[in-house]
This record gives structure tokens, C-alpha cells and sequence, in this order.
């Protein structure tokens, strides 16, 4: 038996995961995986959270993770301060108050809406403007937006709820979209988001529909990262012949390792495949060796194989 890897502590490994970290080809999914020996869970891992689960993905595909490794919940977000109760009184000052735009705001979201606003829905309207102050611009933009939003998902003539309309003008004060400039860049990267969402879903094979959230999480994470329709359809088509069905964690997995090694294109996918194919044995055609690669690669081989044998006789 050799001596500890680490003071005081001796990690080992069945020679089959040390083969399935090989195939994944992550350093991530390795670095994880010796953490999880050690210590069980990932609770301990100062690593960020996209990080970390998007290992854990890799790892938990190949059955080599369970639920008790997943990454802590989240600590509960800070409370925001809790806007004022308006009351009737309070609204009624804003409508007649002399030089405010408020009661002109309320007109032209009643005949967006199409209907009367209530005395509950003119609070709402009252807290968006004067407790979050949005400007009446970025307001009715808001409420364009989930007018689209609701025809969207239930049909045309559909109209949201002003409490709709709270919630998305809380998460726009959030992200510090308090400008018609703000308000104009956002929504044009969410239109672009939407129609990016058709897209990825003709390439899965997947009939029109709305999303899920966890599902447009994962597509605004791939556009993100920079792949090309080709490449997310490689993913895809690696994840059914994996899984027999789609998989969007598994395929988020593929795309994430992909995304690692700085391979967004097919064309880069295949060649680093071949790299990778070709390093045990006869450099890819075409390709000359550098000086010194062929015998670094014999070393890293009989380093390899003697971890391999190392790690059987310690399970003997």
C-alpha cells in the first residue's frame, strides 16, 4: 500500500469509476467525485452553484452521485421591505394631486386592459408607481409586455391580472430596470430569448408549446454559452441514444462539458473528439506531432495504468 494522498487520509476508487471519469473527460466531474469520497456530500464545496451542479449532473448520469451528494438549498432570499397598505384615500390624493402624471397612467393602462380598473387594482397600479418609482413609460411597458406574455401563453384578447403585473414589476425593480433604456434592452433580449425558444424546440423534436421554467432556464443557458443550432442537436441526438428519450439535464450536461473545453460548433466538437480519440495511440492524419507530445502521451498512459492497477489491489 502506497502512502496517504492526503495527510492523514487515504482516498480510493473503484477501478470502473476511475474508468467512467476517464470517458467524461471533465475535470470538474473527477474533482467532485474525489470530493464526494472524502466528505460524502457536497456540502462543504466552495464552488459556485452553476459549478457545481452541472458536475453533479455529469456525475449523477453515470450513476455515480445520488441525492444525498446534491449541493445545500439555497439560504432563503434577503426580504424586501414590504410596500405600503395604500388606501382608498391615498389613491384618490394621487389621481387629483396637481402636476402628477398617475391619474393619466390609470387612464391609459384601463384602455390597454381594456376594462375599469378597481380601487384594489389602482393600489396596485400605486405601488408600482410611487412605492417601486417606476416612470409611467416603464410601467406601460411592463404592461404591454404581460399583455404579450398572456396572449402568449392562453390566446388572443387575453388580458393579466394587476397582480400579474406586480409580481413582473417587482423582479424589473430587482434587476435595476428603472429606464424606458433599461426597459428597451430587456425586453428586446427577452423577445430574442422567446423566439430562441421556438427554435431549440423544432431541433428537439418537441411540438410548440409553452415552456416550463426550468426548461427556459436551460435555454437561456445555452444560448448564453454559444451554441449553434448544429451543436444542440448533436447534444440532443447523443442524449436519445443515450437515455431513449429527451433528457434536458443529461443534455445540459453534454453542453456543459462542451461548453469547458471551449467547443460550441460542431466542427469543434468532432475535432476535439478526435484529439481526444487519438491521444492514446497514432497522431489523427494530418496532423504532425509536436516535439516531445508522443512520449508525454506514453507517460500520462503508464501513469494511468498504474493508478488502475494500484487502485485494484487495494480493493483485493
Amino acid at each position: 500500500m502506497t502512502g496517504p494522498l492526503m495527510p492523514g487520509s487515504i482516498l480510493s476508487m473503484p477501478a470502473a469509476a476511475a474508468e467512467r471519469l476517464i470517458r467524461l473527460d471533465s475535470g470538474d466531474a473527477a474533482l467532485l467525485y474525489l470530493y464526494l469520497l472524502g466528505h460524502g456530500n457536497a456540502a462543504g464545496l466552495n464552488w459556485p452553484r452553476e459549478r457545481l451542479q452541472g458536475a453533479l449532473d455529469l456525475l449523477s448520469a453515470q450513476g455515480m452521485a445520488g441525492a444525498e451528494a446534491a449541493p445545500p438549498p439555497l439560504a432563503p432570499p434577503v426580504q424586501e421591505a414590504l410596500p405600503p397598505e395604500y388606501t382608498t384615500q391615498d389613491v384618490t390624493a394621487a389621481l387629483q394631486e396637481a402636476g402628477s402624471t398617475f391619474s393619466a397612467l390609470a387612464d391609459e393602462v384601463e384602455r390597454r386592459l381594456g376594462k375599469r380598473l378597481s380601487a384594489n387594482d389602482l393600489k396596485i397600479l400605486l405601488t408600482l408607481y410611487d412605492h417601486l418609482a417606476l416612470p409611467g413609460e416603464v410601467i406601460l411597458m411592463l404592461v404591454t409586455w404581460c399583455i404579450e406574455e398572456t396572449e402568449r401563453k392562453y390566446g388572443p384578447g387575453r388580458r393579466p391580472f394587476l397582480s400579474q403585473v406586480r409580481k413582473e414589476g417587482f423582479a424589473w425593480s430587482r434587476q435595476g430596470i428603472d429606464t424606458v433604456e433599461a426597459a428597451e434592452a430587456h425586453l428586446k433580449k427577452l423577445a430574442q430569448l422567446r423566439t430562441r425558444e421556438r427554435e431549440v424546440l423544432r431541433l428537439l423534436d418537441i411540438p410548440a408549446r409553452p415552456l416550463v421554467e426550468r426548461e427556459r432556464t436551460y435555454i437561456a443557458a445555452w444560448q448564453d454559452m454559444g451554441f449553434d443550432n448544429e451543436a444542440l442537436r448533436l447534444a440532443y441526438e447523443k442524449t436519445v441514444m443515450k437515455k431513449q428519450s429527451m433528457d434536458w439535464g443529461y443534455m445540459n450536461g453534454i453542453l456543459r462539458r462542451w461548453h469547458e473545453k471551449g467547443l460550441h460548433t460542431v466542427a469543434a466538437i468532432q475535432a476535439g473528439d478526435g484529439l481526444r480519440r487519438n491521444r492514446g495511440g497514432a497522431p489523427a492524419q494530418g496532423r504532425t506531432p509536436q516535439p516531445g507530445e508522443e512520449r508525454r502521451v506514453r507517460e500520462d498512459m503508464e501513469r494511468m495504468r498504474r493508478l488502475m492497477e494500484q487502485m485494484k489491489r487495494e480493493e483485493e
